[in-house]
């Protein structure tokens, strides 16, 4: 084995245990937040970034089990604006594919719980909604600048009763 063959190997291995860190870092964050916000309410976690948060649940489409995260999000009317930025990474967000795979979720905020059905934003929307969610959180445009892939604005509607 050559030592740039040898080198290449080490440097894969450390990627890999860098991206498990990150993912293991941002689920041990994801959790903690949940906890405080629904343990307050949303009085803490309730603003990330001076921005409003809610916490989402889908169902996954392997396990079948709730899965849950905090989210940055922007009212109009009834309407909610989530964006499944995933951090400006090329892979979605897993939120969004579960909901891909099952439109219904549950959404909290502050105390609110509510029954919201998915959809991906037609183009037009999408150009309607994104200056609004790029002025709330700027970082939208630095994600999407990065990444490979068209970040998705998905808009949550309340169930049907």
């Amino acid at each position: 084995m050559r030592i740039s063959s040898r080198i290449f190997k080490e440097d894969s291995k450390v990627s890999r245990k860098r991206g498990k860190f990150c993912t293991n870092g941002q689920r041990l964050f994801s959790r903690t937040h949940v906890a405080f916000y629904r343990l307050s309410r949303g009085r803490i976690g309730g603003r990330l970034w001076n921005s409003p948060v809610l916490i989402l649940t889908t169902v996954g489409r392997k396990t079948g089990k709730k899965r849950t995260t905090p989210v940055l999000y922007l009212r109009d009317g009834d309407r909610i604006m989530i964006v499944a930025s995933n951090g400006g990474r090329d892979q979605e967000p897993s939120w969004w594919t579960n909901l891909q795979h099952d439109h219904h979720a549950e959404v909290r905020i502050k105390s609110e719980k509510r029954k919201m059905i998915a959809r991906k934003a037609s183009e037009e929307e999408k150009s309607d909604f994104w200056p609004l969610l790029t002025k709330m959180y700027p970082a939208y445009s630095d994600y999407q600048r990065k990444t490979k892939r068209e970040i998705p604005v998905v808009i949550l509607t309340e169930e049907s009763r």
